[in-house]
């Protein structure tokens, strides 16, 4: 099975503490990212969300690393379909004011045997709509 790893970068003027919050406060989470249930910053923590419509798969997850202001590793997974399990992890770094975001989403092949919305193009596509549009829209609303 090939690796389908998607990888987004992007860069912000913020600080980091700013995105920090965005990506680990459940109420600041579901402003741009979901409405996420159950969410705590501890490791081995699970929580899980619906998309937006709320109709569609659940998204069980369990965070795996912390390191306050800098990263944080959780599971991605939808057991009511599969055991398969992917790892989606955010990585902080900042230079100058400017706060760079990497986010990684590997073993998304785990999930081929589950049809067309499981495939690498519909990951890809999701993270770019979150990474590259709701985030900075996010982010323009707090800095202003």
């Amino acid at each position: 099975m090939k690796d389908q790893t998607i990888v987004k970068d992007i860069a912000f003027n913020a600080a980091i503490t700013t995105l920090w919050d965005a990506i680990t406060d459940p109420e600041e989470m579901k402003k741009w990212y979901f409405n996420i249930q159950d969410f705590e910053l501890v490791e081995g923590n699970k929580f899980y969300f619906y998309e937006p419509n709320g109709k569609n798969f659940k998204h069980v997850c369990r965070i795996l690393e912390v390191v306050p202001g800098e990263r944080i590793r959780y599971t991605w997974s939808y057991p009511e379909y599969s055991k398969a399990i992917s790892v989606v992890s955010w990585q902080l770094t900042s230079v100058d004011r400017i706060t760079h975001v990497r986010l990684k989403h590997s073993g998304i092949e785990n999930f081929s045997s589950l049809g067309p919305n499981f495939e690498s193009s519909s990951f890809d596509a999701g993270w770019d709509a979150i990474i590259m549009k709701s985030l900075p829209e996010f982010l323009k609303s707090k800095l202003y």
